[in-house]
């Protein structure tokens, strides 16, 4: 460690959580927690879904006041009006979903109601323009501020959220999965960002899924689980395995199901299949792309971010049209949009489960219905007794923990919301169950029943093709693993036949599909 290091190390928390509880009704949030907070350092806070992590930074940033306990910020008890008032005095959080205006441009977003003004009255729009070029230079040189959100992927909305973290100038910083759909690249991007950041000083509370990735950005870490602080250490003291075991109390090799593999004919067939990029029709996300999927297989896609993966899978399910090329279920040839394939029984859970899966002003039970709905419908009626049975049961074969199908889909957690769209499309009876990035933003414990929900699934006799980003899952998951790498496919593999190190060559490209085929 540095002179400066230890120094940081060594002074007074700059924010500190002092025996928090947080009761919603007849639940607890969090149970004592307790939290210092170091100037200059990164503090990455583990724990699965439900386990209070959200809660407490919201507790910090004064989005949500304590039950008791108390937060103390520069040594003296604090308590902050609101969440504005916290930020105004340098505390300043980036939440896990995205709270973007889609139909304002960039520029509008990161000073949406923080307009720079002149003499108090007039929006400084060649002030603004400058400071948001600066910003996303930093984060990302290819982004025009002048660019409507609406446009954007994922990824670089998520950079623009976090924009509008840095233009406040926080002294503790709180990024809750700021990478969830960041690609390795923009990863390495914001980490650089962080470094600068300590370096001057700021405080960073970092909580992530995306276990390994954290440990690299960490000096300090934190477990909590079921509410309660269980584990704190300093981040060179530690390994993977201590984590995982802290955070679920188990070994992470016990996190992949195993299971009888027997697969039947083939189910989903692709050939020749090519997807315009969306964004820049121009350009082929996918080119010239052939799959096959049997019954009860389970067939992994892993590619980095702007290989194509979203795109084929969104083809295939009738979300975007193929530019050429077909695509068949059972030998048969599938036509139409989303509607018709759901019913010749393909059904796709979207990588955004806020935007494309789930309706947030709905219940539970009505998110899951929702897509199977013509189910119950007897005489342009929906019978309410067998809809509420369906959807008790989905509830019991998925695992939602949920107080009962009356919940608002927001009361449950990332995880089990997870489990609820992959719940709502298997209500209308697929053959076939694509996947998008299905561990995306949920934790190891929530990843290991997401898993073994897809497992099942293949054991009944489903097809089931999903994507990942990450090698762990890759290399574990599926029966056959095949490697997405700009849109092409250049590796068709069976479970066991390639290491993390190979998996890494193909995915940048460094090996060909003829390389891959000679092996």
């Amino acid at each position: 460690m540095t002179t400066a290091a230890a120094a940081e190390a060594t002074a007074e928390p700059v924010l500190r959580a002092v025996e928090v509880t947080k009761v919603y009704g007849g639940t607890h949030a969090l149970k004592g927690v307790s939290l210092d907070i170091a100037p200059g350092r990164v503090m990455v806070l583990f724990g699965e879904n439900g386990a209070g992590k959200s809660t407490l930074m919201k507790i910090l940033s004064a989005v949500e006041s304590p039950t008791t306990g108390l937060v103390q910020l520069d040594g003296s008890v604090v308590r902050f009006g609101s969440a504005r008032d916290a930020a105004d005095r340098g505390i300043s959080i980036i939440h896990q979903e995205l709270s973007l205006c889609a139909n304002l441009s960039i520029e509008d977003n990161l000073f949406l109601g923080r307009e720079r003004t002149r003499r108090s009255v007039f929006v400084d729009t060649g002030t603004q323009r400058d400071l948001a070029r600066h910003v996303l230079r930093r984060l990302d040189g290819t982004i025009d501020p002048a660019t409507p959100v609406g446009e954007l992927r994922l990824g670089q909305q998520q950079l623009v959220e976090i924009a509008r973290a840095l233009l406040q100038n926080a002294r503790v910083l709180i990024m809750d999965e700021p990478t969830s759909a960041l690609s390795a690249p923009e990863v390495e991007v914001l980490f650089k960002v962080i470094r600068d950041l300590t370096a001057q000083g700021v405080a960073v509370v970092y909580i992530s899924h995306h276990l390994e990735e954290a440990l690299e950005i960490a000096d300090d870490v934190a477990v909590l689980r079921d509410g309660s602080m269980v584990a704190t250490a300093r981040a060179e003291e530690v390994d993977l395995a201590w984590v995982v075991r802290a955070m679920v109390g188990r070994e992470q090799e016990g996190l992949f199901p195993s299971r009888e593999k027997k697969t039947g004919v083939v189910a989903l067939e692709a050939a020749g299949l090519s997807v315009a990029d969306p964004a820049n029709p121009d350009r082929l996300a996918v080119d010239d792309v052939s799959l096959s999927v049997r019954a009860g297989e389970t067939v992994g896609i892993y590619g980095l971010m702007g290989s194509g993966r979203t795109e084929l899978l969104e083809c295939l399910a009738g979300r975007i049209p193929a530019a050429s090329g077909t695509v068949r279920l059972h030998g048969s040839p599938l036509t139409g949009r989303v509607r018709e394939r759901i019913r010749a029984g393909l059904a796709l859970v979207p990588e955004d489960r806020q935007r494309d899966g789930l309706v947030q002003t709905m219940t539970v039970g009505q998110n899951l219905s929702l897509a199977a709905l013509s189910r119950f419908v007897r005489r342009l009626m929906v019978d309410r007794r067998e809809e509420r049975s369906g959807v008790g049961s989905m509830i019991g074969d998925v695992t939602v923990k949920t107080s009962g199908p009356d919940a608002p889909i927001g009361s449950l957690s990332g995880g089990n919301q997870q489990k609820v769209v992959i719940g709502k499309m298997l209500m209308t009876g697929p053959q076939v169950l694509l996947l998008d990035e299905p561990s995306r933003g949920v934790d190891v414990g929530a990843k290991a029943d997401v898993f073994a929900l897809m497992s099942r699934q293949a054991e009944r006799g489903l097809a089931v093709l999903f994507t990942t980003s990450e090698a762990e899952e890759a290399l574990h998951i599926p029966d056959r693993l095949l490697v997405l790498v700009r849109g092409r496919l250049v590796a068709d593999l069976r479970a066991g036949e390639v290491t993390r190190d190979r998996l890494m060559s193909l995915a940048d490209g460094a090996e060909t599909t003829e390389e891959a085929s000679d092996d």
